[in-house]
């Protein structure tokens, strides 16, 4: 058999429906479109086309082997598949295969160009912390691809500024530095540095006060071609700081020079930030990443285990992934400590052993209050205040309700607590949100899915 376009759409829709919890997913399959399909003696060989080079790596990643599957699935047979860059929608393949391939192998095989000479030193960059390294599960997906992106062609694309996004001890600062080796190696002439925005903010006020801001400017303007810049939360204590900042970021993007950055919250919730600041920002690629689901922990302790010449069994394993529930920082440290106390103690490490060292972990709140707000205010794309404020549009009332509804659920908390959260709401206001909830569930499935998906990323956090 050949695949034709009404089958491999039917192909999408099944994958689609077999991660319906991934929303993401269907933003990267649609777009990829059927180009060829031949059958060979022993095999069904195809060929898709996809609209940019960023796609080309995310969907070779991380949807190559899904779709593969799926594909022998249905047809019986075994798969071969490739991608190719076209820029092109399906009905706009006028070239011959031969030709879009060719075009492809151009824009891949375009030379770089390199000055002779060593590597730079990249200021406070860790040499761990690579893409190979780093774990890349649902809730880093993206922000994994687009860092990487960035990483390979940088100053060349769209993305400028990267912002990274996420609570802490998530991955950002992994990602950054994975980014600054990335580029050091590809492009050992660039000047890198890398810094976090509290030392930034420390040297240029430092500079104000010696009146040395033409040797701060050289330095991070003239002197730098990629900038690296962790915690950008901090930029919002002064306004001449953000003034410096706010300039130098214009600079990079004018000369084509890269900018990446990490912040623990979006820029709308960076308190103190100025719009200009904000709406520039915003205007680059936000990607954000959050706390990793339970499989994505296992696989993350598994690395770390071996990376720390640790053996653990199956039971061990699960028992630290699922009470690790606040950061990947917090994973890695729990299995730190059960290591040194094994080490100490001369014991051998067990699930008995595991439950001794970490169990003032069994007895904390699993989530809180203000958790579920931010993970429900991230996901209705509003900000925690708004949940919080007594506006009564409909895009912040709905989330509102099912905020409490969430807390309810999940914490033991009773209604005058839940009202004071939300900015001392009175208690029968609470009872209306709870009842609207529960019988919206029962009317509207969008509505249903949308709170299963909550409840979802809550159970991703607490690793119940």
């Amino acid at each position: 058999m050949e695949l034709d376009s009404l089958f491999w759409n039917q192909i999408k829709t099944t994958i689609k429906t077999k991660n319906g919890a991934n929303k993401l997913l269907e933003n990267w399959l649609d777009p990829i479109e059927l180009i060829k399909s031949e059958k060979t003696a022993d095999s069904l060989k195809i060929t898709f086309g996809v609209p940019s080079q960023f796609f080309f790596f995310y969907v070779n990643e991380h949807l190559k082997d899904k779709i593969a599957q799926e594909l022998r699935e249905q047809s019986n047979i075994p798969v071969e598949i490739d991608f190719v860059v076209t820029g092109k929608t399906a009905s706009d393949y006028n070239t011959s295969l031969q030709d879009v391939m060719q075009n492809t192998e151009q824009v891949f095989q375009q030379p770089v160009q390199v000055v002779p000479a060593g590597p730079r030193p990249v200021e406070n960059i860790n040499e761990e912390f690579t893409f190979s390294t780093f774990v890349v599960g649902k809730n880093s997906e993206f922000a994994h691809a687009a860092t990487y992106n960035v990483a390979c062609n940088p100053g060349t694309n769209d993305y400028n500024p990267l912002l990274i996004y996420g609570p802490s001890g998530m991955g950002k600062t992994h990602l950054l530095n994975a980014a600054g080796n990335q580029i050091r190696q590809n492009y050992p002439h660039l000047r890198i540095v890398y810094i976090s925005a509290e030392r930034f903010l420390n040297e240029c006020v430092s500079a104000l006060r010696r009146h040395e801001m033409d040797k701060f400017r050289q330095k991070y303007r003239e002197n730098t071609d990629v900038i690296v810049v962790d915690d950008v939360q901090y930029i919002g204590r002064g306004e001449a700081v953000q003034e410096e900042f706010f300039h130098m970021i214009n600079s990079f993007i004018e000369k084509k020079k890269q900018v990446v950055l990490a912040s623990d919250r979006m820029p709308k919730d960076i308190l103190g930030l100025e719009d200009r600041s904000r709406t520039r920002l915003e205007r680059g690629l936000i990607a954000d990443i959050t706390m990793p689901d339970l499989e994505t922990r296992l696989a993350i302790l598994r690395y770390k285990a071996e990376n720390y010449n640790v053996r653990l069994n199956e039971d061990t394993i699960q028992y630290i992934a699922k009470i690790s529930k606040k950061s990947i920082r917090e994973l890695e440290g729990n299995l730190k400590k059960i290591k040194m106390f094994s080490e100490l103690q001369g014991l051998s490490i067990n699930l008995e052993l595991a439950r001794k060292v970490l169990a003032h972990h069994e007895n904390t709140v699993t989530i809180s209050i203000e958790e579920i707000q931010r993970i429900v205010a991230e996901y209705y794309k509003i900000r925690v205040t708004d949940l919080k404020s007594t506006s009564r549009a409909k895009p912040i009332v709905v989330p509102r309700q099912i905020a409490m509804y969430l807390i309810k659920k999940f914490l033991d908390k009773s209604l005058v607590d839940i009202g004071k959260a939300f900015g001392g709401k009175d208690h029968t206001t609470v009872i209306n949100s709870l009842d609207k909830v529960e019988n919206l569930q029962n009317q509207d499935p969008q509505f249903k899915n949308d709170i299963d998906e909550l409840i979802n990323q809550i159970h991703n956090v607490t690793g119940l």
